[in-house]
């Protein structure tokens, strides 16, 4: 059985003009015509057909179609594993791709203000927006994630490099206290403590004591807080949490 013109447009999705072109340029005749010399398209041109729209969709140009297709020591099956791997690499190319404006848009939505190239030097392969809807889910609907949102929102590059910066010294010393061995408990432990509480407040979100509490509680209990904290000096993530205990029940009543 073979199609009409029309049939295989529909079939295929493409216009009549487009296989008259094909036809024109020797890229796909049709294997048979009517008395009338109307075109009729066979199973095998049907085969083709898709072999070259495969192609297209690649980016292939129209002759060198041709010439892949015209070659007589490649059979449709080598032709199919080649469209296939092509494909793959395609699609992987494009995940890329549609992540990458996906992270665009959720950081629009986000309010990071910030240029690729800016985003690329403070963050690196870290992307804030990727945890925004955990944040979400989690805080959404608190005071505190409304005021985060709108100070983030306003920071510049040099806003997040002394940010940064502030956070990578806090961190520094409150490694160098526990690695000397320094109570949890004590003055200068709770210090850090309290030094941490401020630059989340002044950083984020007012952040009181017993909040701190809770985010402590939290640095704990869930893994990946606790990997984060612990990269730097395994167990920092329950010191700092002793410390923050401390520093709510010191300063905190």
């Amino acid at each position: 059985m073979s199609l009409s013109v029309g049939q295989v447009s529909g079939l295929a999705g493409i216009t009549v003009r487009t296989l008259h072109h094909y036809d024109e340029i020797g890229l796909l005749t049709p294997g048979e015509r009517t008395s009338a010399g109307y075109r009729r398209y066979t199973d095998d041109d049907l085969i083709r057909l898709q072999q070259i729209l495969l192609y297209r969709e690649l980016g292939f140009p129209l002759d060198e179609i041709a010439v892949i297709l015209d070659n007589p020591e490649v059979d449709e099956l080598t032709q199919l594993r080649r469209q296939h791997e092509l494909l793959t690499r395609k699609s992987e190319r494009l995940r890329d791709v549609i992540a990458a404006v996906e992270r665009a848009m959720q950081a629009r939505s986000l309010g990071i203000a910030l240029t690729p190239q800016e985003r690329l030097e403070l963050f690196g392969d870290f992307h804030p927006e990727d945890h925004e809807a955990e944040v979400e889910r989690r805080w959404g609907g608190t005071e505190a994630y409304a005021q985060s949102r709108r100070r983030v929102a306003s920071y510049t590059k040099a806003d997040w490099q002394e940010l940064k910066a502030e956070a990578a010294a806090i961190t520094e010393d409150l490694v160098a206290a526990f690695k000397v061995g320094l109570p949890p408990d004590g003055e200068q432990a709770m210090d850090l403590a309290e030094r941490h509480r401020l630059h989340i407040s002044r950083w984020f979100y007012t952040c009181d004591h017993e909040v701190h509490r809770c985010l402590g509680e939290l640095y704990v209990s869930d893994p990946r807080f606790t990997a984060t904290h612990d990269a730097h000096a395994p167990g920092l993530a329950r010191y700092l949490r002793s410390a923050i205990a401390a520093n709510a029940c010191l300063r905190g009543r």
